[in-house]
């Protein structure tokens, strides 16, 4: 089976940055045209980009809003955006703006009912962030630690009609460890909804040891740092997902 690259714009101050651990304070910029880098990943074989408004997912509202725009009108497939969307009309507007889905993160631990109410009016729209720090879940930008295990947010929405569940093991977020494949794996196996793994991706090994367990509910992998600091080659991470 194949897997999904989601080669990932990550935006802080209109920039596209790559965080460490998702800590603000160790931001990486890797450059200031985010449409032009969504054109980048498009002229590669990119059917999707993964975006995250950094800023907003602290404020809990969109702060990089015409960055995003910018990047929805120059990439031709779809978009997948995350960050300070809390409410029902941030989830409607960004959808009539263009994106294809949206990611909720606070808003499906602190409101299940929101996601719940969206993922039945919109589906195939919406995408449950599940961002585990030590087995637990994080939230408001990963500054916030739960008492929530992994496993119990995603019990939550087994039959809530959620297009994926979006895992990222935050300790290892651009920290080049290598993806956590064996949590991931783990939350698949506990869920009926598609897992996207995020998190430590370094090369393509990670890619392709991906993609031999996509039987198991792994919908895609998310990649950042590993792509901008030249380690992973976006065309051959492409080919390897979808052979």
């Amino acid at each position: 089976m194949s897997i999904i690259i989601f080669p990932a714009i990550d935006l802080k101050g209109g920039q596209v940055v790559r965080l460490a651990e998702g800590d603000m304070d160790r931001a990486t910029v890797y450059g200031d045209d985010p449409a032009q880098q969504a054109g980048a990943f498009a002229a590669a074989g990119a059917e999707w980009v993964h975006v995250v408004d950094l800023d907003g997912a602290f404020a809990g509202k969109a702060v990089n809003a015409a960055a995003v725009e910018a990047i929805v009108a120059a990439f031709p497939g779809k978009v997948q955006l995350g960050g300070g969307i809390r409410d029902r009309a941030a989830i409607d507007r960004w959808l009539a703006l263009g994106v294809e889905r949206v990611v909720i993160g606070t808003a499906a631990l602190e409101d299940p009912e929101l996601v719940r109410a969206a993922a039945r009016d919109l589906p195939g729209r919406i995408v449950v962030a599940v961002d585990a720090r030590e087995g637990m879940v994080a939230t408001r930008g990963w500054a916030d630690l739960s008492d929530v295990p992994v496993a119990d947010m995603a019990e939550r929405f087994r039959d809530a009609g959620v297009a994926a569940l979006l895992f990222t093991d935050v300790g290892r977020d651009g920290m080049m460890k290598g993806c956590n494949i064996e949590a991931t794996r783990t939350l698949a196996g506990k869920t009926r909804i598609p897992v996207i793994a995020s998190g430590g991706v370094t090369d393509i090994g990670d890619v392709l040891a991906l993609a031999r367990v996509a039987s198991e509910g792994i919908e895609g992998v998310i990649t950042g740092r590993a792509l901008y600091d030249g380690r992973l080659d976006l065309a051959e991470a492409l080919r390897v997902a979808r052979a």
